[in-house]
């Protein structure tokens, strides 16, 4: 199965999810702003990243700094403020088979097929 972190407001979003469907693959969307993932899912995306949390923030969004969170913070009071405000997760995710890119550019998420 594949599913999208998908935020339609965003227009890396949207075009990776047309990317996506342009070659026939319908992920599971997950407007995840509406339905935010928890703690081990973001455990379990970052694991599939293969990435820190760090790398999955938005750090330069002002909603991120606005929470002030030292430089040096861990990857666990990153995920735990990733959980709390799922706006500050960069986008869009896709997962498939265990594995995880980010879609930026949206051409990135391809070498997951």
């Amino acid at each position: 199965m594949t599913t999208i972190w998908h935020n339609p407001r965003c227009s890396k979003s949207r075009a990776t999810l047309a990317l996506l469907q342009a070659r026939g693959i319908m992920p599971e969307i997950r407007r995840y702003l509406e339905d935010p993932p928890a703690r081990d899912e973001i455990r379990a995306a970052l694991d599939a990243l293969g990435r820190p949390a760090r790398d999955l923030a938005r750090t330069a969004d002002p909603a991120f700094r606005a929470l002030a969170l030292p430089p040096d913070a861990g990857d666990e009071a990153l995920i735990a403020a990733m959980a709390a405000h799922p706006a500050i997760i960069e986008r869009p995710l896709v997962l498939h088979a265990g594995r995880a890119a980010l879609g930026r550019p949206p051409e990135a998420v391809l070498a997951l097929f």
